[in-house]
């Protein structure tokens, strides 16, 4: 009952969220310079006052901004993100059929991050004051305060343009025609250097987070009465100081799962990864009003429920937690 009652609240919280979400980010649209109409219409070489006018009130353009709005919130109300008149397509299609990738990618990195920081993390918490505490600090340190764009071009100018082992850019090789294992394989040989790129930057973070977390627990009295009773330092550090450390950088996880997938234009960008942060870069040059509200709105509903998730992780991870 507990659990219903709390799922039953925070979908709600979550659901004017969203609601709140959607009209700051039209109005953030709208405020913006040009319309796609502006676009279109240069495009196509045509300037007539009766042409643009003609363009405004197909799109709807013509109407009071309120009245924009509102029409707007009534269609996502019914889930309907809209249609995009520069490809052509309902907007949920189109997200629908960028997703596989973006989630392919972001879910790739969000693990290799975790995994890796928290091992480093630890690590460094293990030999607080030592050399290796030192390097994993400064990798850290130097991974968290590179520019994201700056690691990919790099990695691409190492692996690809240097010494031509990994593919750069796309999510299969075009024209291979591969099947079955063989285009599984060529989908991952595509995947390793946007995933570890997008991977450094939160690893450093959680590398970071695990190591302060994990200090802080150990000088508590619970793993000082382990110490006193002789129990082994390996299993001290493991069941004892890393499973109570785990809570804030579940957190922190939890709240950066659900926006990478929408913080991952940069990576998609660079390495012409077919997802929605690609997606969502192309609609902000093309001024495609639909596709990129329904961009900013599906990315928001995919944070919304990893938060959710998170909250019921929180009671693996720590048991003294109860959903209330």
């Amino acid at each position: 009952m507990k659990r219903l009652q709390f799922m039953s609240v925070r979908l709600l919280q979550g659901l004017m969220a969203l609601l709140v979400i959607a009209t700051v980010n039209f109005l953030l649209v709208r405020a913006a310079p040009g319309d796609p109409v502006s676009v279109m219409a240069g495009e196509a070489g045509a300037s007539d006052a009766q042409f643009v006018a003609q363009l405004r009130q197909q799109f709807g353009l013509d109407q009071p901004l309120p009245v924009q709005l509102g029409n707007y919130l009534g269609h996502v109300l019914k889930l309907d993100l809209g249609f995009s008149y520069r490809q052509q397509q309902p907007v949920v299609d189109l997200i629908l059929e960028r997703l596989p990738a973006t989630l392919l990618l972001t879910g790739t990195a969000f693990g290799l991050s975790l995994l890796f920081g928290i091992v480093l993390g630890a690590l460094a918490s293990r030999n607080a004051g030592k050399w290796q505490d030192s390097l994993i600090t400064v990798v850290a340190l130097v991974f968290y305060a590179t520019p994201l764009y700056w690691l990919a071009m790099m990695a691409v100018l190492l692996f690809t343009v240097q010494f031509d082992l990994l593919p750069a850019f796309g999510f299969f090789t075009v024209g291979a025609d591969l099947t079955g294992i063989d285009k599984a394989l060529d989908i991952a040989k595509h995947l390793i250097l946007p995933s570890l790129t997008l991977a450094l930057f939160y690893m450093a973070v959680y590398a970071r987070m695990t190591r302060a977390s994990m200090l802080e627990v150990a000088q508590m009295d619970f793993v000082k009465t382990a110490r006193a009773k002789g129990v082994a330092p390996g299993r001290i550090q493991r069941k004892h100081i890393l499973r109570n450390a785990l809570l804030p950088v579940v957190t922190l996880a939890g709240i950066q799962a659900g926006g990478m997938i929408g913080g991952a234009v940069l990576t998609e960008t660079v390495f012409a990864w077919p997802g929605i942060g690609r997606l969502m870069f192309d609609a902000l040059l093309q001024r495609d009003y639909n596709l990129l509200l329904g961009c900013f709105l599906f990315t928001a509903a995919m944070a919304v429920l990893f938060n959710l998730i998170t909250d019921f992780v929180y009671t693996l991870v720590d048991p003294r937690i109860e959903l209330s």
